[in-house]
């Protein structure tokens, strides 16, 4: 019984208040073994500590691992969920759309008199409802047309910028060629061997 109390008592955990012991004694018995027991009968007292007891979390009614469990936000709940964006489905677009010729940066000669044949690359075929707008200089040549090839006469001497707009039956831009740079050589009004020049008139 002594010893089942002793027992107890050491391995009581630790509380927030503290526990008075009951007294223990201490016996040498004939074979020279140590005895602990709450009966005197001429042991020696045995001086104990006071006992401190910490309630576990169960029983004071806090959640063990509270900061553990955090409800998600309702910032970050919404940014999972993601609206796509509308695509409208009644125009499909082209895998290639270019302009084939002139070359950028290519020069017409003087004798072009500055007409230029422009050949697009369409990728697949264009389609009957769609149409295909030639700018010189940002400005249209002429009216769209179901075509990809196109001639622009008459071009000024000098640096022009040509481009391709393709255009859907409300005659909408949908998709746009990179721009070619090109230079035309025209003969000088000027110059006496010109028909145009105003000496060669004649009168």
């Amino acid at each position: 019984m002594g010893c089942l109390l002793l027992a107890l008592l050491l391995v009581l955990p630790s509380v927030s208040f503290e526990v008075q012991a009951a007294q223990v004694y201490r016996h040498v018995d004939a074979n020279g073994n140590v005895v602990f027991s709450d009966q005197p009968a001429g042991g020696s007292k045995v001086k104990l500590t006071p006992l401190s007891v910490v309630p576990s979390a169960e029983s004071s009614g806090v959640p063990r691992s509270s900061s553990a469990r955090v409800a998600p936000s309702s910032e970050s709940s919404s940014s999972r969920t993601r609206v796509a964006p509308a695509v409208d489905v009644r125009f499909r677009g082209y895998t290639r759309f270019a302009i084939q010729s002139p070359a950028n940066e290519e020069t017409l000669p003087t004798g072009q008199a500055g007409n230029l044949a422009v050949r697009l690359g369409i990728e697949p075929a264009l389609r009957p409802g769609d149409k295909v707008r030639v700018t010189v200089d940002g400005a249209p040549s002429q009216s769209a047309m179901n075509s990809s090839v196109f001639m622009v006469p008459a071009l000024a001497r000098g640096k022009h910028v040509i481009q391709a707009e393709l255009l859907d039956a409300s005659g909408r831009v949908r998709q746009t060629s990179e721009p070619r740079v090109i230079y035309v050589q025209r003969a000088s009004v000027n110059l006496p061997r010109n028909p145009n020049n105003p000496a060669n008139s004649g009168g």
